[in-house]
């Protein structure tokens, strides 16, 4: 016996109708099932992605009589610069999770097939830095010169291990000699406080007349391999 199904500004079209219906005491209309809530999660994306509330956009004519459109102008009205996502991705995803016919609607499993959920994304470098974790990248160590020499690679890559475990327990040493990352290395540490110690301290710092920049790296990003090249 709910009179009431869903919040205002993210309900969806059958959830409307059925409350329409069962606050005028009538029986009838499309049954809610669990596509309400794709609804919902796909206006939060929205809202998400456009950076404003849509509460007025989802109850007006052209949003219920086209929301296609109404989706497609959002995004080519708001600039993104530098995605790590193509935006087409999320807007298709969008559209199929807003059809208007529950039916039609994208399930949650079709939903987390989009690349949207599937492409591992790179954080920007300003990002990395504001955000401490575990795992520390150090840039402007290895040039051409000492990837192509096996043993001044693995010297420098000793003396990198010794200079940060100044600062914790190196759970795993990482620097790849091809792209995508090459050039990097990305030390793991035991826990977060030991590597902002070592981004606090290494930052700045010349090693073999090169000045060391340190950065923050996903951790997750990290444990599944991805690497990504940063230009600086």
């Amino acid at each position: 016996d709910v009179k009431y199904i869903q919040t205002d500004g993210y309900r969806a079209p059958e959830a409307e109708l059925q409350n329409y219906l069962s606050q005028a005491g009538l029986q009838g209309g499309t049954q809610c099932t669990s596509a309400v809530d794709l609804w919902s999660l796909g206006i939060v994306l929205l809202e998400m992605f456009s950076g404003m509330k849509l509460k007025h956009i989802v109850q007006s004519w052209e949003w219920k009589a086209n929301n296609a459109a109404v989706i497609d102008h959002i995004f080519v009205s708001k600039s993104v610069e530098n995605s790590a996502i193509p935006a087409y991705h999320l807007r298709d995803l969008l559209k199929s999770m807003l059809h208007e016919e529950q039916e039609k609607r994208a399930t949650a499993a079709e939903s987390l097939c989009s690349p949207f959920f599937s492409i591992p994304f790179a954080p920007h470098i300003e990002d990395l830095v504001m955000l401490p974790t575990p795992v520390l990248r150090l840039l402007n160590i290895l040039d051409d010169a000492a990837l192509q020499n096996d043993k001044e690679f693995e010297d420098i890559v000793d003396d990198i291990r010794e200079e940060c475990s100044k600062y914790g327990q190196i759970v795993s040493l990482f620097a790849p000699k091809e792209n995508p990352g090459k050039g990097q290395v990305f030390v793991e540490y035991a826990n977060a406080g030991d590597s902002k110690a070592a981004q606090r301290a290494l930052t700045g710092k010349r090693f073999d007349g090169k000045f060391v920049v340190a950065t923050f790296y996903p951790l997750s990003a990290y444990k599944r391999g991805y690497v990504y090249q940063t230009v600086l």
